[in-house]
């Protein structure tokens, strides 16, 4: 599942998990993309010591066997660096979460000040999209958050259609609380998610930003709407 941040990434991993048959991964390339980039985020050290930091290594663990019947993948597009392994996504079925831009910048502003347009993922976001069409012959799948919120069971029962697994009613609801598959950054991030026992409803009007924050919306809408075009 390829997103952007803050963009319902982590409730659709509680969703997934919660079904019962299926194992997760929240973010495995992480550690890696601090590693290469350098960049100061929130919890850094704490990152770089609780996961791989070499992405070769972490891209040959995501194709190794699994108990269960089905292997959910969490995964931050700004993460795929330049150099970070992507043959093995051929091996897998790529899902593409999207979220408007507004509420994306909205959102992170909140956590982290003054992103920038890489920070975010939409361009990122896209580049990968073709990447899988290309390596796999056929248009990857795309859901919008904003479809899962205005209607969870309908919208996670076409994507569990569409990438060849049972839907279950189990992945509409999930304890409440912090999650032993959580990654070390969650302290930081998932504060509302933990406060969560399922989706919240239909999202409201699109935010007003001003300024930088406007702009950077503006600069990502494109990309959210290439891949729109195909939810």
């Amino acid at each position: 599942m390829w997103s952007g941040p803050r963009n319902l990434s982590t409730a659709m991993m509680y969703s997934f998990a919660a079904r019962g048959d299926c194992a997760v991964v929240d973010e495995p390339f992480y550690a890696a993309y601090l590693a290469l980039s350098g960049l100061p985020h929130p919890m850094r050290a704490e990152i770089l010591a609780a996961q791989p930091n070499d992405p070769a290594g972490v891209a040959e663990a995501l194709l190794a066997r699994v108990e269960q019947p089905v292997f959910y993948a969490k995964h931050m597009t700004h993460h795929m660096l330049p150099g970070v392994p992507r043959d093995w996504m051929a091996a897998c079925r790529n899902v593409f979460l999207i979220r408007h831009p507004a509420r994306v910048v909205a959102s992170y502003a909140r956590k982290r000040e003054a992103p920038t347009l890489a920070d975010i993922g939409f361009v990122q976001q896209a580049e990968l999209f073709d990447e899988v069409a290309d390596r796999t012959g056929a248009a990857p799948v795309v859901v919008d958050s904003a479809d899962i919120r205005a209607d969870p069971a309908g919208a996670l029962m076409a994507l569990c259609a569409a990438i060849g697994i049972p839907f279950t009613e189990r992945m509409l609801r999930w304890p409440r609380g912090p999650k032993p598959f959580d990654g070390a950054w969650a302290p930081h991030w998932y504060g509302a998610v933990h406060r969560s026992t399922g989706f919240d409803g239909a999202e409201e009007a699109l935010p007003r930003l001003e300024g930088a924050y406007a702009r950077l919306a503006e600069e990502a809408l494109p990309y959210y709407e290439k891949l729109a075009a195909c939810r």
